[in-house]
């Protein structure tokens, strides 16, 4: 799966959008989906796997963030899904 295919995916899309600014636990961000727990963290691990996150493990938890870094050629076209979420109707 190329970079594109893997920032696109809404899932995978709006995690990054949580971590892009805070650092957040698997269970935080699990909490904020219509999503399983594993389903979660299988679209974690596809992020993690390619770079666009960084995890940090604390005892049992895991505490995600976006790699800025790595994630800088794809910013615009990231803002731009994000900020085109932002203005339809009722989302955001």
């Amino acid at each position: 799966m190329d970079a594109i295919q893997i920032l696109t995916e809404p899932h995978r899309r709006e995690l990054l959008r949580l971590v892009w600014d805070h650092e957040r636990s698997a269970g935080e961000l699990a909490g904020l989906f219509d999503l399983t727990f594993g389903a979660v963290s299988q679209h974690l691990a596809r992020l993690r796997d390619a770079g666009f996150v960084t995890v940090r493990a604390q005892g049992n938890h895991r505490f995600y963030s976006a790699d800025r870094d790595r994630l800088a050629p794809y910013a615009p076209m990231l803002m731009a899904m994000w900020s085109a979420k932002l203005d339809q109707p009722g989302t955001g």
